[in-house]
């Protein structure tokens, strides 16, 4: 297996290689520095620790439908959007592997290696989505839960040491699921959390006490139109721009719903925290 992005260093430099097309599942690249492949509807990242050129070159050689389109180099600090240091989220005090904040009483510490996977929780849905899980989750009846769209895995970190004892955490990019499952290793988590790689829609068979979705629209309203969507009991939905957000609402109020609470952060991201009725 590749080296995981657990291996980025505050002052690590990554060789980026962006690419148009996509690989095949179950893709690797046995070189040294490899970091992961993101992959984004019809393109392409490469992350490498060190210049990889010869490497990928010989890759887009030999896959069809792949073209390089371009080659950057930037700090890993760059790539997430700032220094990487200890935060808090209202009671969670989340630290990089390398730097450990001293927790105070009543924090909540959860260590977190974003890699380079989106989810460092410095966006507004990952803190509302936060906030929304400690609601649910503070009458003790939620002991189950599916996180779709998982990313880094952050929120499902959050519930398992709010007392969540299973989670399943989805994610269609395999990259996501690694990286979750990096931090579930680093937290000790692997008993309540399982990382899987696979599509969000395909997910609601599996009735749980506390759905989570923070996840682009046009997943989210396959995940809301299914018909066992409303087997969960707790749900919470976000991710969504202000006319994706009405357009949900609108569904949920001809289903057996109720919304609890709506955030919306900046006049931008919407987050919805609902619960649904028992059926007769």
């Amino acid at each position: 297996m590749p080296p995981t992005a657990a291996r980025l260093r505050p002052d690590s430099i990554l060789s980026i290689y962006y690419l148009e097309g996509r690989f095949a599942a179950g893709f690797r690249i046995n070189a040294p520095g490899f970091v992961g492949n993101w992959e984004e509807e019809d393109f392409s990242f490469l992350f490498f620790l060190e210049a990889a050129d010869e490497t990928v070159a010989a890759l887009v050689a030999n896959t069809p439908g792949v073209k390089l389109l371009d080659r950057y180099e930037m700090s890993y600090q760059d790539w997430q959007g700032g220094a990487i240091t200890p935060f808090r989220l209202g009671k969670f005090l989340f630290n990089p592997p390398w730097l450990k904040a001293a927790a105070e009483k009543d924090d909540i510490a959860i260590t977190l290696d974003a890699g380079v996977v989106f989810g460092n929780g410095m966006h507004a849905t990952t803190q509302d989505c936060l906030t929304a899980i400690s609601i649910a989750m503070a009458g003790g009846k939620v002991a189950t839960m599916i996180d779709l769209g998982c990313g880094t895995g952050i929120l499902s970190l959050a519930a398992a040491k709010l007392g969540c004892a299973r989670t399943l955490a989805v994610d269609l990019n395999e990259l996501a699921v690694r990286t979750t499952a990096e931090n579930v290793r680093l937290n000790g988590l692997d008993r309540l959390i399982l990382p899987v790689v696979g599509r969000a829609e395909e997910q609601m068979g599996v009735a749980c006490d506390l759905l989570v979705a923070n996840i682009h629209f046009q997943v989210m309203k396959k995940i809301v139109a299914s018909d066992d969507f409303p087997r969960q009991k707790w749900f919470i939905l976000s991710g969504l721009l202000p006319s994706e957000a009405e357009k949900i609402v609108a569904r949920l109020r001809r289903m057996p719903v109720s919304i609890l609470k709506r955030w919306c952060s900046g006049q931008v991201w919407h987050t919805i925290l609902g619960i649904t009725h028992e059926r007769p």
